[in-house]
């Protein structure tokens, strides 16, 4: 299926603006039921209900409300809410451009695909500069009324562009609890640098497969063709609880399934 744009705009870099189209970089593939009443397999609808009294609420006397303290809500109409929107704008503007480790992975958000709206000429040579010099540049944008912070990287002959948490979103690693208990000794730390050693390999994307999903699909697919196929249970292997236990017996079942290959 050839990819549609679900946005176009300007690529701005200094008084460089470059044509450019949004591409989703995901595609959905979550497992999602319809929610069926039991008699008559037809689909049910959700509907406002007051708590209270139990009965439903039409659209027209919904209002929004922001919490600030418990039971006391500020109400904001539409006309408040799209005073506050920000200003519309077809501008990716790049404000500089930064070494990719500079952004902590944990501000990564949603990748999309920037393409060629025009002029194709200028969009190639900006991804192919900053593939040579591996940098990102750091992007502001308006999108759908919603204003992005984003990172611009080349992916190959093309431009990925990902969505950034803010820094409000983004719990650091200094507010996790200290490690406690004992250091782990000489011997655990040499076993678990064999481990890693052993286990060093490429990423392959293939490899991983939403398993999941997969047992639904065919789960269904049987059971639509009037078969009833027995379940299987997904059982937790229990581990030893000893640290060099864990480590050895993990490094020996690699050891053996190297020497089989």
């Amino acid at each position: 299926m050839t990819a549609r744009a679900i946005w176009k705009g300007e690529l701005k870099v200094g008084t460089t603006k470059v044509p450019v189209k949004l591409y989703a970089a995901l595609k959905d593939q979550s497992v999602r039921f319809h929610i069926l009443e039991e008699r008559s397999k037809t689909r049910v609808k959700q509907h406002m209900i007051n708590p209270e009294s139990g009965e439903e609420v039409a659209n027209e006397e919904i209002q929004k409300g922001f919490e600030v303290d418990p039971g006391t809500f500020v109400i904001l109409d539409e006309k408040e809410l799209e005073s506050l929107e920000p200003k519309a704008t077809r501008e990716i503007e790049v404000n500089n451009f930064v070494p990719p480790q500079a952004i902590a992975p944990e501000f990564y958000d949603r990748p999309y695909y920037l393409g060629p709206d025009g002029d194709q000429t200028a969009y190639f040579a900006l991804a192919e500069a900053l593939g040579k010099q591996e940098r990102e540049g750091v992007a502001h944008w308006v999108m759908h009324k919603q204003p992005y912070v984003g990172a611009l990287r080349a992916e190959g002959d093309h431009l990925l562009l990902f969505t950034l948490r803010s820094a409000e979103e983004v719990l650091s690693a200094k507010e996790l609890p200290r490690p406690a208990g004992r250091a782990p000794d000489k011997k655990e730390l040499s076993m678990a640098k064999q481990l890693v050693e052993l286990l060093k390999g490429e990423f392959n994307p293939k490899d991983y497969q939403d398993e999941y999903r997969q047992r639904v699909m065919e789960f269904v697919e049987k059971k639509a063709k009037g078969r009833a196929p027995k379940l299987r249970l997904v059982r937790n292997k229990r581990q030893p609880a000893s640290l060099d236990k864990i480590l050895s017996k993990s490094i020996e079942s690699l050891k053996k399934g190297k020497r089989a290959a």
